[in-house]
């Protein structure tokens, strides 16, 4: 599936307008995958950012933050309403597929993209930007499909470290997040923490 010109130029337009609404410091890149232009999508399009966000899972976090340039490229859009009404399947499973469970994070996405046309106009950067403090982001955060606490936690030190969001920075945990990461050596490290803490927790949940 190609998206056609016009429907490329119609939701980068949507984008835009969407980015000129967000009100906080945005970095220039996520350094999150090995291509300048999907660390660029994540950090300039909230949307992009969630998105990641909810296929960072069971996949390298490379590939799950690649997915949303891919989509972009065979829908033409990232925009909320474009992605509630697709039919995701065939844009996931399309080769290479987005994702390794194309099918269950299709639902997801759409489901994500439902939320935030229904909840907040397709804005997604007003799940932020329009909490007060703390607990209501996390209450944003939470309503949000896909998201777990692991994916708050995550989420909330981005949102803090990378992009300066106060309401964040109570949902920053002890141990390494993707927040710490701003460059590619960075993500190395922050991988190979990942996978010494995960070893640590499987410890204690075996000896409990």
């Amino acid at each position: 599936m190609t998206a056609t010109l016009a429907e490329v130029f119609v939701g980068e337009v949507r984008e835009l307008a969407c980015v000129r609404r967000y009100d906080r410091r945005m970095p220039d890149q996520l350094h999150f995958t090995d291509s300048d232009e999907a660390n660029a999508l994540i950090a300039t399009d909230p949307m992009a950012l969630l998105v990641g966000f909810v296929l960072d899972q069971q996949v390298t976090v490379q590939k799950a933050f690649s997915g949303p340039l891919a989509i972009r490229e065979r829908l033409g859009s990232l925009d909320a309403a474009t992605l509630a009404d697709a039919d995701l399947e065939s844009v996931f499973r399309e080769r290479p597929a987005i994702h390794r469970f194309p099918g269950s994070m299709a639902k997801r996405v759409h489901d994500l993209a439902a939320h935030v046309r229904d909840h907040y106009d397709g804005d997604a950067a007003r799940v932020w930007t329009d909490a007060a403090d703390s607990q209501e982001l996390h209450a944003n955060l939470v309503a949000l499909p896909g998201f777990g606490e692991m994916k708050i936690k995550a989420i909330g030190a981005v949102l803090a470290k990378r992009f300066g969001v106060e309401a964040a920075a109570a949902l920053v945990p002890s141990h390494p997040t993707l927040g710490d990461v701003d460059s590619a050596q960075a993500l190395a490290d922050y991988q190979a923490a990942k996978r010494i803490h995960k070893a640590e927790w499987s410890k204690i949940r075996a000896a409990g």
